[in-house]
């Protein structure tokens, strides 16, 4: 299976919606002077979803021996607008994941 393929999967899996790919867009998020993500974006149009047109994926592997592959998924409704912003959503939804963990 190819990675796009994959991404289709798991977006239809989780938003139940089919998924066209429509360009890879390339990423990279500073924060503060530092890299803290940069890779590629796949945008996706979405057929099919009650309230998306659009939804921006990506894979990323994980220190979980359980979970190797992390599957993201943003979909493209008011303020995310492009692949960056997706990309600065996932990261601080991860961070307050992480806040929340640590309580």
């Amino acid at each position: 299976m190819s990675y796009i393929q994959e991404l289709r999967d798991v977006i239809r899996r989780l938003h139940g919606a089919e998924a066209a790919h429509v360009e890879s867009v390339p990423v990279k998020e500073v924060f503060q002077g530092q890299t803290v993500w940069e890779g590629i974006v796949e945008v996706f149009d979405l057929a099919g979803h009650a309230t998306a047109h659009r939804v921006y994926a990506w894979a990323h592997e994980t220190d979980d021996p359980d979970k190797p592959i992390r599957h993201v998924t943003v979909l493209h409704l008011h303020p995310i607008n492009s692949a960056q912003d997706a990309v600065k959503a996932a990261i601080m939804q991860e961070a307050r994941n992480l806040g929340t963990e640590e309580s």
